[in-house]
């Protein structure tokens, strides 16, 4: 096991403690202006965002990434996995840090917190990116009803439901399991050996292995209960802000086809963008064509109008 320490990189931004609702957040800022607040995914921490701290505060924006509950150098409580409170907790931290309202951009599970945070907590959301995360009700409909794809290449997930052993297995050796799923959903060439390490270290914080499994788990387990049912129609609320989705073109853990068709729940301006030539982390496997994408985007001010995806 390794302790928090590992997490406190130094690099040209700092690193705070910030509360919200009771819950303490480890988050690394950088920069002056409009508030872009950066929600990373599993099985990664803040440092998912590294290079686009330093290109958004370049560009004149403040920058935040944040080590989500349960991860890094946060808070690691029993409960509250769900995406509505993890909507709650990102909405906190934004007041907490200053600002009425911030772009949220997020990837993996900060994909889906961001798509809930337009819902839940629309006033905090001033535009919303998602990075290789379908809307929820999407990626819920593609994992019923393409078994031979989505399903399949997702099917860890299933696993993970398992009391447990899923944890021991994600830590054992080193965390060799979490190398090789970064491997698995990237395309050829990344991660490098440094990154793959930081991860690795990372999850084997105390505590964080089992609490980046509850997300998986509530995920799976809430659909045919009360609380999952109120969400699933709560999420066919449109969401009302500008809206850009990236995606890489060789994503095998998301399917570039299961996260098409997520601009239907956006009633606003909405963009789509395929980069090719990378797998799930297109961020860090290609962090300039991913900072150009998303950088005009916010540069313009008034984002393209709503179109098909």
């Amino acid at each position: 096991m390794t302790d928090e320490s590992v997490v406190q990189i130094d690099g040209p931004w700092r690193h705070r403690s910030v509360s919200a609702g009771g819950t303490r957040f480890h988050v690394v800022e950088i920069g002056e202006g409009p508030l872009v607040l950066l929600l990373h995914g599993f099985p990664q921490f803040w440092w998912s965002w590294h290079r686009q701290l330093v290109s958004l505060a370049e560009a004149g924006f403040r920058a935040a990434a944040v080590d989500l509950r349960g991860y890094g150098g946060s808070d690691k409580p029993p409960r509250g996995y769900d995406l509505i409170t993890l909507a709650r907790d990102a909405a906190g931290l934004i007041r907490a840090l200053g600002e009425a309202n911030a772009t949220v951009v997020g990837h993996d599970w900060g994909g889906l917190l961001a798509w809930t945070m337009g819902v839940y907590q629309p006033r905090v959301v001033q535009r919303l990116v998602a990075v290789s995360a379908p809307h929820p009700l999407r990626i819920r409909t593609a994992m019923a009803t393409d078994l031979r794809g989505q399903a399949w290449a997702a099917r860890h997930t299933f696993g993970f439901q398992l009391p447990m052993g899923p944890e021991r297995l994600l830590v054992r050796d080193d965390a060799a399991q979490v190398g090789r799923v970064l491997h698995a959903w990237s395309a050829p060439g990344w991660p490098d050996s440094g990154s793959e390490r930081l991860y690795r270290s990372a999850f084997q914080i105390p505590g964080v292995a089992h609490c980046a499994l509850e997300y998986h788990r509530w995920a799976v387990r809430s659909m045919l209960r009360p609380d999952g049912l109120r969400y699933a129609r709560r999420m066919r609320t449109p969401i009302r802000v500008p809206t850009l989705q990236l995606h890489g073109s060789l994503d095998g853990y998301v399917l570039p086809r299961s996260a098409q068709g997520s601009g239907r729940f956006v009633d606003a301006p909405y963009r789509w963008r395929l980069i090719d030539g990378v797998g799930h982390f297109p961020q860090e496997e290609r962090p300039g064509a991913f900072d150009a994408e998303l950088l005009s985007w916010l540069a313009e001010p008034h984002p393209d109008r709503r179109r098909p995806d």
